[in-house]
């Protein structure tokens, strides 16, 4: 199969589809991997990491989507894009179908199949590629937050962890699935109190289990919900 990687061109997109060891490891099992010139730079990976992995370097995003079976990307084409689909291809990427009449239509009328990461499911209903997007999402929400209660960013001056004789600052976590539990691991870490307010109490029991003792889980209802931001 001849698989293709265009440069994402969406704005503040830097993010790269597949990363020389993925392509390394499509080329062994007999696959022909075709990477647009420059589209690694924004993820740290050169032209020359790709080469020596096994893959062709196109010049430009029309050759790159013309001669491929299967496109590979992070979010989904943008307008430009839409006359590169062909009928028979394969397009695998992060769609979001749901909020875009006018690219559903464009990829209908395409004839291209296309695979959306976000609706693959695993047999116990997890979706194993919108995990890792929520495990990043739940990180920098705290790394975003705690820059924000700086003075600077015209926050309260509050240090999540705080310095001995002062308190440390608050979190608190609406929900307690993938996002919600990697933002309480890094809140807990910079040392702040962590109330994780969830409705399951099967979820609970196992955050109270992993959880280090500065988190604390309350069952989620308005009337804690509003105790809780006060």
């Amino acid at each position: 199969m001849n698989i293709g990687i265009p440069k994402e061109i969406k704005t503040n997109e830097n993010r790269v589809s597949l990363v020389p060891a993925g392509a390394e490891a499509l080329v062994a099992a007999g696959h022909k991997v075709v990477v647009e010139k420059g589209a690694g730079l924004g993820s740290g990976f050169s032209d020359e990491q790709y080469v020596a992995a096994g893959a062709t370097i196109a010049p430009d995003a029309d050759t790159t989507w013309a001669g491929a079976d299967m496109i590979i990307k992070v979010k989904e084409p943008i307008a430009v894009e839409w006359p590169r689909m062909k009928k028979g291809q394969t397009i695998f990427t992060y769609f979001h179908f749901a909020a875009d009449e006018k690219l559903t239509k464009a990829h209908m009328d395409s004839g291209a199949t296309c695979i959306a990461y976000e609706t693959v499911e695993l047999p116990s209903r997890e979706l194993p590629l919108l995990t890792p997007m929520s495990e990043v999402a739940g990180r920098m929400a705290v790394q975003e937050g705690a820059k924000y209660l700086e003075k600077l960013y015209g926050g309260r001056g509050l240090l999540l962890g705080g310095v001995p004789g002062v308190a440390p600052a608050k979190v608190v976590i609406l929900g307690g699935g993938i996002v919600g539990i990697n933002a309480a691991k890094m809140a807990a870490g910079m040392g702040a109190m962590v109330t994780i307010l969830d409705v399951s109490l099967e979820r609970m029991r196992y955050l109270s289990d992993v959880m280090p003792a500065n988190v604390t889980t309350i069952y989620s209802n308005r009337h804690n919900v509003l105790e809780q931001i006060a």
